[in-house]
């Protein structure tokens, strides 16, 4: 039976003489711009198709060696009669364990496919993953889960302590049929101590499904800090900023200072500046290995906007018999 010749390079983009290397990049690009789950253009599935059976021909030695044999003159769409023996040739592909773009994955593989690897027409509208088959149309569709990502807010205490959490999200991921179906996914996270804004942890097991008793891909939690009004957050540390008088300033004294745990009180030294900081070790966020964030306090002085009689006398008293000139 003649078949419509594909030419798997011009599908890809790539000379004949194309590295494996570059053969993979060439896929990965273009998988990115057409897979179903991310382009919902008209065109975009069968377009998705076409680079996926192009990759998995180019990507295996056996299969490209087989394909070249064919002889560079072919042209796309020209009738095309297998060779004798042509179906009788075994193969198997396994899809990329870490999930990604590297196998095929969605959809039955053309009649050009067919007419020289063998194989039968099996259909999924699936995710990412790799797939394996078996020999001519006996297959078995294995796909790992994908892997997913989500976001989840804490406080810094939250974050400080650790504990248990509900998480709840959105998901798309393929049902039994390989089809793919949005679903809300319920799930307890054990939050360990040590996270801070970007941090990520992953849970094994815990992303989409896998396919044919293929593994269950992992959920990845992107941390996000919910914002503080008492401290700015520095990596691990904690920044605070203080007010104090300028009598604390010049005399000297003590200021109660809040922590994440309690307060605690810090000696502010005779001559203090405005601006100048102190650091309170180990009141920042804790760290998963290793000692924790500081907490940085940075002293500003402030006067009153309105002042008593008492205190005009004093402040006038002060000017006049102070030989302070910090402009000199």
């Amino acid at each position: 039976m003649a078949v419509k010749f594909h030419d798997y390079y011009k599908t890809l983009g790539v000379e004949r003489d194309a590295s494996k290397e570059d053969i993979s990049k060439a896929y990965r690009k273009l998988a990115r711009k057409y897979h179903p789950d991310v382009n919902k253009d008209s065109g975009a599935e069968e377009k998705f198709k076409e680079i996926t059976e192009a990759n998995e021909v180019l990507k295996d030695p056996k299969k490209r060696k087989l394909y070249d044999q064919l002889g560079p003159n072919w042209q796309q769409g020209q009738e095309f009669t297998p060779p004798p023996g042509a179906r009788d040739f075994e193969f198997r592909f396994e899809g990329s364990p870490g999930g990604g773009f590297d196998g095929g994955g969605i959809g039955g593989f053309s009649d050009f496919f067919e007419s020289l690897f063998g194989g039968g027409g099996a259909s999924t509208t699936g995710g990412f993953g790799g797939a394996s088959f078996g020999q001519g149309r006996q297959q078995t569709w294995k796909q790992r889960g994908r892997d997913q990502e989500s976001e989840i807010e804490l406080t810094l205490e939250e974050a400080s302590r650790g504990g248990r959490r509900s998480l709840q999200f959105n998901t798309v991921e393929p049902d039994s049929t390989g089809r793919m179906t949005r679903s809300q996914k319920n799930i307890e996270v054990n939050l360990p101590k040590g996270v801070t804004e970007g941090s990520k942890i992953r849970l094994p097991g815990k992303g989409g499904k896998g396919i044919g008793g293929a593994a269950d891909g992992d959920l990845f939690l992107r941390i996000r800090l919910k914002p503080d009004s008492r401290f700015k957050v520095d990596g691990y540390h904690l920044r605070k900023t203080i007010d104090i008088t300028p009598w604390e300033a010049a005399l000297g004294g003590e200021v109660r200072v809040p922590t994440l745990d309690g307060t605690v009180t810090i000696k502010v030294a005779p001559g203090t500046q405005s601006g100048q900081a102190l650091k309170v070790s180990g009141k920042g966020l804790p760290k998963s290995k290793g000692q924790p964030g500081d907490l940085l306090v940075d002293l500003r002085i402030t006067v009153p906007k309105s002042l008593s009689t008492r205190d005009r006398e004093l402040f006038e008293s002060l000017a006049k018999e102070s030989d302070f000139k910090p402009r000199e």
